[in-house]
């Protein structure tokens, strides 16, 4: 009765592992392979561990950590330079946008972009049409998309999403009406009000980045 009774024990501890090996792999395709759906990742990541589906994909939190990991391991000083990179265009996109009150979000603000991730900026105006004219206007090429977007209240939204190229980098724009500056939407990762940063913040985490470690600079 004892020898059965610590099988799920062992059986829990195994789970718990192939779950961080399926985590891990699923960070290693996002960092080098360009696919940032976490779902598609952990299927994928799944597949070749040949570990269940059913049981054994991680959270989209548990992946979120593990590519941050990856990073730290592997990243280094490109990963750096490559995220200060893309906040810098971020800077620029958003004072060009100013009047729409941009807000970064996901990778390039919580710092686990890569070369293959585009600049995500919500955007407020009444409506996607005075968007799109202002692009007209300006005579920036841009291309328009669609997606789906669960909201806090568990119903999906279409958010209409705006994609245009500054210093040949991809800039995703979503459009949201300005009261959702009161709340952000929900995070796809785990499903909490998503974080936001505005210009001001934008500016002041890249000069943290830029500016040298005390002791670091020349004697």
């Amino acid at each position: 009765m004892k020898s059965t009774e610590r099988v799920p024990a062992r059986h829990l501890r195994r789970l718990k592992q192939v779950r961080a090996e399926v985590a891990a792999e699923a960070a290693r395709i996002i960092a080098t392979e360009g696919q940032h759906n976490y779902r598609a990742a952990k299927k994928k990541a799944a597949e070749r561990i040949g570990a269940s589906e059913r049981l054994a994909l991680p959270s989209n939190i548990e992946v979120k950590e593990a590519l941050r990991t990856y990073q730290n391991l592997y990243g280094g000083v490109q990963h750096q330079s490559n995220l200060d990179q893309l906040r810098t265009v971020a800077i620029e996109a958003m004072r060009l946008l100013e009047v729409y009150n941009p807000r970064l979000v996901g990778s390039v603000l919580d710092g686990t972009a890569d070369v293959h991730s585009r600049i995500a900026l919500h955007v407020f105006c009444d409506s996607p049409e005075s968007m799109v004219l202002h692009f007209l206007e300006n005579s920036v090429p841009f291309h328009q998309e669609q997606r789906q977007k669960r909201w806090h209240d568990g119903t999906y939204r279409t958010i209409p999403l705006i994609i245009f190229e500054l210093c040949d980098t991809a800039v995703e724009l979503s459009i949201f009406d300005p009261i959702i500056l009161r709340q952000a939407p929900p995070s796809p990762i785990d499903g909490k009000p998503q974080q936001r940063a505005t210009l001001a913040d934008v500016e002041c985490l890249l000069a943290e980045s830029l500016t040298p470690a005390a002791g670091t600079g020349p004697l």
